[in-house]
């Protein structure tokens, strides 16, 4: 008996407000086990997702699922106040927990509880196993296993790297147990170890796990991927890597059927032009002939010539034009893909400018002039910290190494935080660019925006209906347009999100750029293609 899909949109369409498609008349399904969702930046995974989730409601069509779904958006939002407990999601089950214990006998307390009972005890081994402390039974928790608990889930969120904040997202998914589960770009910002928590996480998971990812370590983790591409869907039965060699086998063929077809083609248009040719010579010979004969003779002569010549013509031209279509249809079925076009300005910074210095227990850094510094470490050892020093930004916290910080030299920074929250949700495209371009005249701006593939009514949409990539290429295209150009580019884990011709596209523009640059990620074959000048490790 054949096991039903958990996910099921059927003839599904979701247009935004101001007009702009996301996806159209879209039909598939989602089986259980682990399915890998991949697709360009743009191509409306993220939308997808928030549709099944019940976060948008399709335009037209239906999203059918077998149970609760549970979610780990791309952007994953705290609050200044948030505890641990708020990030695994089980605050309210937690509250109720402890006023039933505090002697609250309300039947709505015990309801919220369920089979939790041991909850606290429970979520402190999972945080545990992602470490994040303290353990129980350790040092810390000798005053009880209980007491331990309480402490690790009241620890401040602010207190966690942007990775273990992913982990204890993930690992509170897995807590609450609902039966289908989305994870959006779930490896951003995570180091080594994290990365591997979090495949061995995957690798244990019951029930239906969709991930939405560009990371092709996570991708080999899967049973099927699923490709949103030109508003359908590709299901294939294997991992990310499997399916790169089907497609590659299938543009193999289809290349090979577009040098027939339009060796067919040119093989018609050549015949028809010889053709046409044999038809010009025998009407001018006719002519010929037909001046010393009758006329009557001579004009039944022509018609039949005509006749015969405009079968040709027909015979002729259809082939050509069947051998067209056949050429353009082939060409339909070859995979182009847009790519973003980045060209950052040149600064003009001599080589003997001091840009910045940077210190890591009481060693300093100085850069100088267009260097390129990797500054790099395991997750929660203060590398964010480090540049929001170095770019100056409001309320940085002091960083946990001892005799660390950074200051820049030069006014002119260009910072791309790692959560791209430099862009104002509320503000449109357009205007969020052109904040930092005031003078460049609005058509340039849209102009500049479509290097960047954003284009249209997407200018006009409101940075908050963005997706990661799409978010990405707002935030570097409001550097590049800065006027006048940054002397200092300060990047935070830039390859979030982005597709993997997008991030050839930003190395190639970082290898050219004549600024200096300061860029922290995990991604280490992002770090060792952009030659880099020096590579600071923190902890």
């Amino acid at each position: 008996m054949p096991i039903s899909p958990s996910v099921v949109l059927h003839d599904v369409s979701f247009t935004w407000p101001d007009g702009t498609v996301a996806l159209s008349h879209l039909t598939t399904a989602f089986g259980r086990g682990r399915t890998g969702l991949v697709g360009r930046n743009g191509a409306g995974k993220s939308t997808l997702v928030r549709l099944v989730t019940g976060q948008l409601h399709p335009t037209s069509g239906t999203v059918t699922t077998s149970g609760p779904v549970d979610h780990l958006p791309q952007r994953l939002q705290t609050a200044a106040d948030d505890r641990v407990a708020d990030l695994l999601g089980i605050r309210p089950t937690l509250t109720a927990l402890r006023a039933v214990l505090g002697g609250d006998a309300a039947p709505e307390h015990f309801e919220a509880v369920g089979d939790d009972w041991d909850l606290e005890e429970r979520a402190a081994a999972a945080l545990d196993g992602i470490g994040i402390g303290p353990a129980l039974g350790s040092a810390a928790g000798r005053a009880g296993s209980a007491d331990a608990a309480v402490d690790v889930l009241e620890r401040p969120a602010s207190t966690l790297s942007g990775g273990q904040v992913v982990l204890a997202a993930v690992a509170g998914i897995r807590l609450r147990g609902l039966p289908i589960a989305f994870l959006d770009e779930p490896t951003n910002n995570l180091d080594r170890r994290a990365r591997q928590l979090l495949l061995d996480m995957v690798d244990d998971w019951r029930g239906t796990l969709v991930v939405v990812s560009h990371d092709r370590e996570l991708l080999e983790h899967v049973d099927e991927t699923c490709e949103l591409r030109d508003g359908g869907m590709t299901v294939f039965g294997g991992t990310f890597s499997a399916f790169e060699e089907h497609v590659a086998v299938q543009q193999a063929a289809v290349e090979r059927e577009v040098r027939v077809a339009e060796q067919r083609h040119r093989a018609e248009k050549r015949q028809r032009i010889e053709a046409e040719t044999k038809i010009a010579r025998r009407a001018k010979a006719g002519e010929k002939a037909g001046r010393s004969m009758p006329k009557i003779l001579a004009n039944e002569q022509r018609k039949k010539a005509q006749e015969t010549a405009g079968r040709l013509r027909v015979a002729h031209g259809s082939a050509e034009q069947e051998a067209l279509a056949t050429a353009r249809e082939a060409e339909l079925r070859l995979r182009v893909d847009e790519s973003i076009h980045v060209t950052l300005p040149d600064p003009e910074v001599p080589a003997s400018r001091q840009i910045a210095t940077i210190t890591v227990r009481g060693r300093n850094t100085v850069v100088q002039g267009p260097e390129r510094i990797a500054v790099a470490g395991d997750n929660g050892v203060g590398k964010t910290t480090l540049l929001e020093q170095l770019v100056g930004v409001p309320g940085a916290r002091e960083h946990p190494l001892p005799d660390t910080g950074a200051a820049a030299h030069v006014d002119r920074i260009g910072y791309l935080p790692q959560r791209k929250d430099s862009l104002d949700d509320g503000r449109t495209v357009l205007e969020n660019v052109g904040r930092d371009a005031p003078h460049v005249p609005v058509a340039e701006v849209r102009n500049r925006l479509a290097r960047f593939l954003v284009r249209g009514d997407t200018v006009d949409r409101p940075a908050g209906a963005l997706s990661g990539g799409e978010r990405f290429r707002v935030a570097l295209a409001s550097l590049v347009l800065a006027d006048p150009p940054p002397q200092l580019l300060v990047l935070d884990e830039p390859t979030n999100d982005l597709d993997l011709t997008s991030v050839d596209q930003l190395v190639d523009a970082l290898r050219a750029y004549r600024g200096a640059l300061v860029v922290v990620s995990h991604d280490e074959t992002f770090l060792d293609r952009l030659d880099l000048t020096t590579r600071i490790e923190l902890g």
